[in-house]
C-alpha cells in the first residue's frame, strides 16, 4: 500500500502520547540523549550522522529537501526508521513498507492537520515533522536541538556549497562538501507560531526544550528538567 491512502494508518496512531522531535543543531553535543532511546522520536534530515554517539533510535525521520535526500538517500534507506519523505525527493528515495512520500503544499504559511492532504514546509523541516506529530495524535511535543542560530552568507534559500566544517550542525560533515540552502529564520518563526496556535486551540502543547535554543515562539522548559521525567516513564 503507498500513496496518500497507506498515510491513513498513522491518523491518531499515538493519541494522547508524547513525542520528542530531535532537531540538528550544535546544542545536541552537549546534551546525553540516551533517555531517548525509550521514547518515541521524530528525527529529520541528516540525524543518521549522530545516532549511534548519540545513544537512541528514532521511531520516525523526515526529509522534504530534495537536496538532502538526494545527498544521504542510502544511509536513509537503511535507518529501521519509517521514514516521510517529501514528494519532490521520490526519485532518490522510492516508497517501500518503511517509506512514504508525502505531499509538498503551496505557501503561504499553514499548518496542515491532515498527512493525507499534504504539508506546508514553511521554511523548516521542523514545521513538517510537527504537522506530522500532530496527525499522528501527539498530545504533547518536546522540542530539542533546535538552536534557530546559523552562519552564513547571502539572502534565505540561497544554495551554496560549504567548504570546511559545518558549524551549523551537530556534526561538522553535515553539509561539508555538499551544496545546502541557506536558512530563513523569519519564515520559519512565522510557521512555528502558526504550529503553536493550532496545537494550543487542540488542547495539546509544543515545549521547547533546546539547550541556548534561540527560538522565542514556544513555552521554554529545562532539558535537564525534561530529561529527568523522561528518563523516570
Amino acid at each position: 500500500m503507498t500513496g496518500a491512502h497507506a498515510l491513513t494508518r498513522f491518523r491518531d496512531l499515538h493519541y494522547g502520547q508524547r513525542a520528542v522531535i530531535v532537531c540538528n543543531g550544535p546544542s545536541l553535543n552537549a546534551m546525553d540523549l540516551r533517555p531517548l532511546r525509550n521514547e518515541l522520536v521524530i528525527g529529520m534530515n541528516k540525524i543518521h550522522l549522530g545516532l549511534e554517539r548519540f545513544g537512541f533510535q528514532p521511531r520516525y525521520v523526515t526529509a522534504v529537501n530534495p537536496r538532502v535526500v538526494e545527498q544521504s538517500a542510502a544511509a536513509m534507506a537503511a535507518l529501521p526508521a519509517i521514514k516521510f519523505i517529501g514528494a519532490r525527493a521520490a526519485g532518490a528515495l522510492p516508497e517501500d513498507v518503511l517509506t512514504h512520500h508525502i505531499g509538498i503544499l503551496n505557501p503561504p504559511v499553514q499548518f496542515s492537520g491532515d498527512l493525507t492532504q499534504g504539508v506546508r514546509e514553511g521554511g523548516t523541516v521542523t514545521f513538517v515533522a510537527l504537522q506530522i506529530a500532530f496527525y499522528m495524535g501527539f498530545s504533547e511535543v518536546v522540542i530539542v536541538g533546535m538552536d534557530h542560530r546559523y552562519r552564513f552568507e547571502g539572502a534565505p534559500h540561497e544554495a551554496h556549497h560549504l567548504i570546511g566544517p559545518d558549524v551549523n550542525h551537530f556534526s561538522p560533515d553535515y553539509f561539508s562538501g555538499h551544496v545546502w540552502d541557506n536558512p530563513d529564520l523569519a519564515r520559519s518563526e512565522a510557521s512555528y507560531a502558526e504550529a503553536r496556535r493550532i496545537f494550543e486551540a487542540a488542547g495539546r502543547r509544543i515545549i521547547d526544550a533546546t539547550v541556548g535554543g534561540a527560538c522565542k515562539v514556544f513555552e521554554k522548559a529545562d532539558f535537564g528538567t525534561i530529561l529527568g521525567k523522561l528518563a523516570r516513564k
